[in-house]
């Protein structure tokens, strides 16, 4: 016998559209917003032609013969092929009435009441489905349809892949008859088993050491002022400022946590730049220790005290810092005439070359001429003396000199007088204190 089948449609709602689409077979019911099955056998005109029948399916329709006795037409007159069409009208003889039995059509049953009633072919296992549908029953019949996230094709339940239809918004897994949603690292599955949303790490545990910043699936650290991130991305180690560069503070930079501070030697102030050093005039502050005889030298970083001069024979005293050797001592011939006591500082390390003293003569006389030398204390060869007119000249440093160290240098300047055959000289004695720092 011919059976003739036609394809039954599921109804499938697409994921992300406000409104819900139906498949072949099935039409929208707009109040309840359901697929409903449509009727082929009622609405299609001769859906089954020649000597089959239509037997409505949900989601499609199947045309079988007519004296099929499983798939038994509702519309059909149950008894046309029982009884035959009545005989024409006539005499009707006066036979004895006979009480004929109740026939149900296919698919009822009488019950204990003598009414028809349906049966329920998938209760009594006498459908025929195949192992992979279920059996649904209908009023006079049943309906063979496929489970949730099965399909029917070709008669057969076959698994829908939702995985393929974007059910999951991130990871999705198909699993048969079903499938399941996961998110990726940094989200969570939102009550809908579908959605994924972000988690603040900040806020349910901070990971970082300091600052916590939340992205999107993820998050950031960052460091506080003064501290570096480490190669991990969440720990924070102090940076030592210090090493970055020397010039960070004048004297000593001193590296603390998250920060850094300057510090000044013994004998100078931190000015108001944090930074810089100013040095502290003892001698102008009065904090010395020097005796009434003495004087107070104020120097960078310190102070020196200074001892009255006193003029060494055959030098006589002229006032506090001279000394002079009379000319009609037999002992100042071959010494110089007069001794002048000078004291200055200089910071350590000062650039070069440098003028650091000027020295001229304070009389001309008419035809002579002068000098200027470096008498001694230039050993080391860090200084020279530059002519700089007839009666001046420059002490030179040319050679940078570190301290603390105390200089003495004497200056000497030779007076050459051709007219009256004169030859004479007079000496600076220069005492020069290098402090031990270049500020």
């Amino acid at each position: 016998r011919i059976l003739t089948a036609f394809t039954l449609a599921i109804c499938l709602s697409s994921p992300g559209k406000a409104q819900q689409q139906c498949t072949n077979g099935f039409d929208l019911d707009r109040a309840s917003g359901q697929c409903l099955d449509i009727d082929e056998c009622r609405t299609i005109p001769e859906a089954c032609r020649g000597d089959m029948v239509c037997v409505n399916q949900n989601g499609g329709y199947l045309c079988v013969p007519r004296t099929n006795p499983v798939y038994r037409s509702p519309y059909l007159n149950p008894y046309s092929n029982i009884y035959p069409p009545p005989p024409a009208p006539g005499p009707v003889p006066n036979y004895p009435t006979v009480t004929r039995p109740l026939i149900c059509r296919f698919g009822y049953q009488l019950d204990e009441n003598n009414q028809c009633a349906d049966v329920d072919e998938c209760a009594s296992d006498s459908h025929q489905c195949n192992p992979t549908q279920i059996c649904i029953n209908t009023e006079g019949g049943y309906t063979c349809s496929c489970t949730e996230g099965y399909w029917l094709l070709e008669g057969q339940c076959l698994d829908i892949d939702e995985c393929r239809y974007g059910y999951c918004q991130q990871l999705c897994a198909n699993v048969p008859g079903s499938y399941s949603c996961t998110c990726n690292p940094g989200f969570t599955l939102n009550d809908d088993g579908r959605s994924c949303q972000d988690v603040n790490e900040c806020t349910s545990e901070n990971p970082c050491t300091q600052t916590c910043v939340n992205t999107y699936g993820s998050f950031l650290c960052r460091c506080e002022p003064g501290y570096e991130l480490e190669a991990d991305g969440v720990n924070c180690s102090d940076m030592d400022e210090c090493s970055f560069s020397e010039f960070l503070c004048q004297h000593e930079c001193v590296n603390s946590p998250g920060s850094y501070y300057c510090i000044c030697p013994s004998g100078y102030n931190l000015l108001d730049d944090s930074r810089s050093c100013q040095d502290i005039n003892e001698c102008e502050n009065r904090n010395f220790t020097c005796t009434p005889q003495q004087t107070c030298f104020n120097i960078p970083g310190e102070y020196k005290c200074l001892d009255p001069v006193r003029c060494e024979d055959p030098y006589i005293q002229i006032n506090e810092n001279r000394c002079m050797c009379p000319a009609e001592n037999a002992g100042c011939r071959d010494q110089p005439f007069t001794i002048l006591y000078r004291v200055m500082d200089m910071v350590s390390g000062r650039s070069v070359p440098s003028d650091i003293f000027q020295m001229q003569a304070t009389t001309r006389y008419p035809g002579a001429y002068y000098i200027f030398q470096i008498k001694s204390g230039n050993e080391g060869r860090e200084f020279y003396m530059r002519q700089t007119g007839p009666i001046s000249a420059t002490l030179v440093m040319t050679r940078p000199v570190k301290g603390p160290r105390t200089i003495q240098l004497d200056l000497e300047m030779i007076t050459v007088n051709t007219v009256i055959n004169f030859r004479g000289s007079s000496v600076i004695r220069l005492r020069i204190y290098v402090s031990q720092y270049s500020f």
